[in-house]
């Protein structure tokens, strides 16, 4: 893993948390004005706009640095394909430690099953 992607991960891991706090750091629209006209429709009152405050600039900007930073990843992770074909597991080696399963014997009726198994009615009455 390259620094460079070391250090994308982190900013997007952070830039998301950050989003996920600010939104629900966030008020509704109409949060206040609606409980004043008894109503939780007074949002469009003021029309589909509102004031931009800090913590809505704040949730643009950590959303643009997360959309940023993931495509800043997807780019360094397409650098390491060489052909546009090649798939995620292709530059992984098989494991050589996982046991091998032994192969199933030639015969098809198993060991110890006679040619009639199922008892006939006089051993079935004794």
């Amino acid at each position: 893993m390259s620094t460079e992607f070391t250090i994308l991960l982190v900013v997007q891991i952070i830039s998301s948390f950050s989003i996920i706090v600010l939104v629900l750091l966030q008020q509704g629209k109409g949060a206040d004005m609606g409980s004043a006209f008894g109503s939780g429709s007074a949002g469009s009152l003021f029309g589909a706009t509102g004031a931009a405050n800090f913590l809505s600039r704040a949730t643009k900007w950590a959303a643009v640095v997360f959309f940023v930073a993931t495509i800043g990843l997807a780019y360094l992770g397409n650098l390491s394909n060489s052909s546009p074909d090649a798939g995620i597991m292709d530059g992984f080696a098989p494991n050589s430690s996982v046991p091998t399963v032994p192969a199933a014997p030639s015969s098809s009726v198993p060991s110890g099953v006679s040619g009639n198994s199922v008892p006939s009615s006089s051993e079935a009455a004794n």
